[in-house]
């Protein structure tokens, strides 16, 4: 596996970019997207060890820092405003790796917001989205929607330390209060805002689309409150781990990623 680091443009401004690309490739490469203030090395360098992963499995990977994060210059855009970074990232992907015939697109929390409204704009064969992020700016812990309260607190009931924290007075019982309370309430509606474009963005996109939740990430049970969650794209692992850090959750992740990556042939006519 090689490894080069690669600066490209973005609205005048000089991006940051990293490519790791085996000797044997195949067809078929995997764009890295970033979320949040993330660097393009990932929480504890995770997404350069699957990117290394991965090239070592024939599939370049090319993940970059968006504006105003890690080596990039200028101001973070937020997701909201990314396009430019994503479409940059893309055209610099191909122009590094010219024999790539299909790009999958892979992103966790706001990142997988980010490709769900813009991919439709882009020259992808792919999405793999994570964890998607459903909410506009900031909203409070209490605001999150009852279903996902609920699987926390049985979380807790059923762990012995924290029954054990509850009966020696280690609980904040006016907050175990208020968020049981919180919890019995039924889903308040959720904003159209920006599930209603994540909905009309991914409708919009030709390529396949597949979904991927961490079952008990607090993120992963916002966007089942706010998404059909009979949605046959959508595959679930049973982990509360938001990055897929965990060892079952780390394998699942990167059997998706080559299932996306190499998709079944079509029967010829």
């Amino acid at each position: 596996m090689t490894r080069r680091h690669i600066t490209f443009a973005c609205e005048g401004l000089s991006l940051v970019g990293t490519l790791d690309i085996a000797e044997a490739s195949g067809s078929a490469g995997l764009l890295l997207v970033s979320g949040g203030n993330e660097l393009r090395s990932g929480a504890w360098g995770g997404q350069a060890q699957l990117a290394a992963r991965l090239a070592d499995a024939g599939y370049p990977v090319f993940r970059y820092d968006r504006r105003g994060v890690g080596d990039s210059e200028g101001e973070n855009p937020t997701f909201r405003h990314s396009a430019m970074d994503l479409a940059a990232a893309l055209a610099a992907f191909r122009l590094a790796a010219p024999h790539l015939s299909r790009v999958v697109a892979f992103g966790n929390c706001d990142a997988a917001a980010a490709l769900m409204l813009y991919a439709k704009d882009m020259a992808l064969d792919a999405v793999v989205l994570a964890n998607p992020w459903t909410i506009d700016g900031e909203e409070a812990p209490e605001a999150m929607p009852a279903s996902a309260i609920r699987s926390r607190y049985l979380g807790k009931l059923t762990n012995p330390r924290e029954v054990w924290r509850l009966l020696t007075g280690g609980v904040n019982f006016a907050k175990l209060i208020k968020g049981l309370r919180n919890a019995a309430q039924s889903a308040p509606p959720r904003p159209a805002g920006l599930v209603s474009e994540m909905q009309a963005g991914l409708a919009a996109f030709g390529g396949d689309v597949s979904i991927l939740l961490a079952s008990s990430d607090r993120t992963a049970q916002m966007f089942e409150a706010a998404w059909d969650t009979s949605d046959p794209r959508i595959a679930r692992i049973a982990s509360a781990s938001h990055s897929f850090s965990d060892d079952a959750a780390r394998e699942w992740l990167f059997a998706r990623l080559i299932r996306a990556l190499t998709p079944e042939p079509t029967d010829s006519p």
